[in-house]
């Protein structure tokens, strides 16, 4: 919608100003006006103003004027009511994002944190992802970038014999009530990168679901359910960095707490310790 306007404005704006410019330099030619005359008068003209102080007096004049009328006026409105929806646009687009994180950081806090854990058991490679995602209070866009951008470039790999499948089993169906209120929650579905989460997740729940035996399973099986893992891990990892910049640009006290309890610091500790002065003050 956003760019629909966009799209729409830069018309009008394109075909206003090549009006505006014809009116000036038209009248400046055909009426010998001043160059402040002839934007005065273009403009009046075309906002339908006409104050009476100036007028054409030639008969090709009073045609470009009525040309100007014509065209500038539908123009000019159109230039008026697209700034008026950008910003009322720009208005409930914030509303819905606001919404939206709403959603993501009950997600996080009923769900995703504890999911983080349990994938990290799987995670050969932890160690270093633990120090691209150790987030601090100094940490900037481009620090949050520089983690994106390190797994937008690696391959997450997942080995299921470091921890135990049931266990995920058990915790994706305990919480399969949060997940139906969460796919079903319609500002969720203007959210592309969340709703990949939620259907990713959907499907790992339905293979564990579908399965007779999740214990013993087939080298190959196994294997299948890794990637599914992998994707669902990638993702989250991905939101809960996006879901992390949005806190510590609008709300620095869940900042704080989401900093204590992050799932990639093996040190993090929801209990603010005397020591720890910046999270007291922001937190």
């Amino acid at each position: 919608m956003k760019e629909q306007i966009k799209s729409r404005l830069r018309i009008y704006l394109a075909v206003f100003t090549v009006l505006l410019l014809t009116g000036i330099i038209g009248f400046m030619f055909l009426e010998n006006m001043s160059l402040t005359n002839a934007v005065y008068f273009s403009i009046v003209t075309m906002a339908t103003v006409g104050y009476g102080d100036l007028h054409p007096q030639t008969e090709i004049g009073k045609i470009l004027a009525v040309i100007i009328i014509i065209g500038g006026v539908g123009t000019f409105l159109g230039v008026i009511a697209s700034i008026t929806d950008f910003f009322v646009n720009r208005r409930e687009e914030a509303i819905r994002q606001e919404k939206i994180d709403m959603v993501t950081g009950l997600f996080f806090s009923e769900m995703g944190n504890g999911l983080l854990k349990i994938f990290i058991k799987y995670d050969p490679e932890i160690e270093t992802f633990r120090n691209v995602l150790k987030i601090s209070t100094e940490w900037r866009d481009e620090d949050f970038d520089r983690a994106q951008n390190h797994f937008k470039k690696h391959r997450i790999s997942i080995d299921s014999h470091r921890a135990d499948i049931p266990a995920l089993f058990e915790y994706l169906k305990d919480r399969a009530d949060l997940l139906l209120r969460l796919i079903e929650n319609p500002t969720i579905q203007e959210h592309q990168s969340f709703t990949d989460l939620l259907r990713a997740l959907f499907h790992l729940r339905d293979e564990l679901l579908n399965r007779d035996e999740i214990f013993g399973l087939l080298d190959s099986d196994r294997r299948h359910l890794e990637n599914d893992i992998a994707r669902v891990y990638r993702l989250l990892i991905f939101e809960w960095l996006r879901y992390m910049r949005y806190l510590k640009k609008r709300y620095g006290y869940l900042f704080s707490l989401a900093i204590r309890t992050n799932p990639f610091d093996p040190e993090a500790d929801a209990v603010v310790k005397v020591t720890d002065k910046t999270a007291q003050d922001i937190g």
